[in-house]
């Protein structure tokens, strides 16, 4: 196999700091709109995409910035709040292979302003199924191209207006090299073998259905472990439900309103007043009169739920027990997930990619929950397609799963003292 490609240690990388034509202006109105809309429905080869959002600061996902790039057109920075409707523009390129870094990332947010790609090339999976360590846009930029790139506005608030040079120079030079990258990567990906399983991954990535809402979105809340009362989650969910609905109105992240580990606090403390509530970390004297009384409003309302109403104490879940229970359960099964586990991460290892994109440890435990009546090599491969497996995954890890499963062995008790 190939190693991955990499810049010797001894060669120190060229820092990309201004655009090849220069810092185009933000498009902002429908004229520039159409501009830009025809010069890349007559550009040539890929283009790359990125979006930028406005995470930690705004509710929700929704673009700030997106940058365009692609040969004959240059560059394109689109504000899609004053141009909110894209699909021209998607429409243009339908036809167009797009480049794109962690595009599940930005794929959500593109196609909410009306942006779809039919065909995607991804540069951070490409990184991660050719081995390399690190597959941030930045290392690898610097890794395969010998290019650095800076990273200091990474993490800034997009929603601000206007957006400040230095800001959209760094967002310019995101997808300025994007395409030189693919083609690298394509390169790559071609010497190690891998090059058709790179091509099914993205493919599902363009196909792969929208999301259906997560059940019980509070159940995230950090340090929710810490919570074993059904009380107490009852307070958490009413005070998540609270602060998702100020921070949406507010179009504020939520954890600017309130943190997790206030959250989580307070539904241990269960306060009874205003005063207790303030005394409570996380909250303090700064909280304005009107916030203290929504809080307490949302912990009386937990107060209130019948007995039988209670959240359950696990997340309801489709699908097997969690594996720490299946010792217990189910020790076979147990046993058949070790082996599979195991497997799966030497065959990982041998072909240098992570063993979650190798397979989804889910279909891992979904498989040796369930397997087939009759398990062989044939049978595995069958129930890992019709659960969602690839089919350059089911031909490599169908057989060695199917032998962990047949060489399985349940561990003898421990004798009695």
């Amino acid at each position: 196999m190939t190693d991955a490609v990499a810049i010797p240690e001894e060669t120190a990388p060229v820092p990309l700091l201004e655009p090849r034509e220069g810092l185009p202006p933000v498009v902002v109105d429908e004229t520039a709109l159409a501009e830009t809309i025809a010069a890349f429905a007559a550009g040539t080869g890929p283009v790359a995409v990125d979006a930028e959002r406005a995470s930690g600061y705004r509710y929700g996902q929704r673009a700030y910035l997106i940058q365009l790039r692609r040969a004959g057109a240059g560059t394109a920075l689109i504000d899609p709040i004053a141009c909110p409707d894209l699909s021209g523009l998607g429409e243009a390129l339908a036809d167009t292979e797009w480049v794109v870094h962690a595009a599940t990332q930005d794929l959500p947010c593109l196609a909410e302003v009306g942006m779809k790609p039919r065909e995607l090339f991804d540069t951070e999976l490409a990184g991660r199924i050719a081995g390399f360590p690190r597959v941030g846009l930045g290392p690898m930029t610097e890794n395969v191209l010998g290019l650095s790139l800076a990273k200091e506005h990474s993490a800034v608030d997009w929603s601000t207006r206007p957006l400040p040079e230095p800001w959209l120079r760094y967002a310019a030079l995101d997808v300025e090299v994007l395409v030189e990258l693919r083609d690298a990567l394509e390169q790559e990906l071609d010497a190690q073998g891998k090059l058709g399983w790179a091509k099914e991954e993205f493919a599902s990535i363009v196909a792969a259905p929208k999301p259906a809402p997560r059940t019980d979105p509070w159940r995230r809340t950090s340090q929710l472990h810490k919570v074993r009362r059904r009380r107490q989650l009852a307070a958490v969910r009413e005070l998540w439900l609270a602060r998702d609905r100020i921070a949406r109105d507010r179009d504020v992240s939520p954890g600017r309103v309130l943190s997790d580990v206030a959250i989580v606090n307070a539904a241990l403390a269960m306060p009874l007043n205003a005063p207790a509530l303030q005394a409570v970390q996380g909250f303090g004297p700064r909280v304005n009169r009107r916030q203290l009384d929504q809080w307490m409003a949302a912990l009386q309302r937990a107060r209130e739920i019948p007995e039988a109403e209670l959240p359950p104490s696990t997340a309801p879940h489709e699908g097997p027990p969690p594996p720490r229970a299946w010792a217990e359960k189910d020790p076979i099964a147990a046993a058949r997930l070790s082996g599979a586990r195991a497997a799966v991460s030497e065959l990982a290892e041998q072909h240098s990619l992570p063993a979650e994109n190798l397979i989804t440890p889910d279909l891992v435990r979904r498989v040796s929950w369930e397997p087939p009546a009759v398990v062989d090599a044939a049978s595995v491969a069958a129930a890992l397609r019709k659960l969602g497996a690839r089919q350059w995954q089911v031909d490599l890890v169908g057989p060695v799963i199917a032998d962990a499963f047949v060489n399985a062995r349940v561990p003898a008790p421990a004798p009695q003292e």
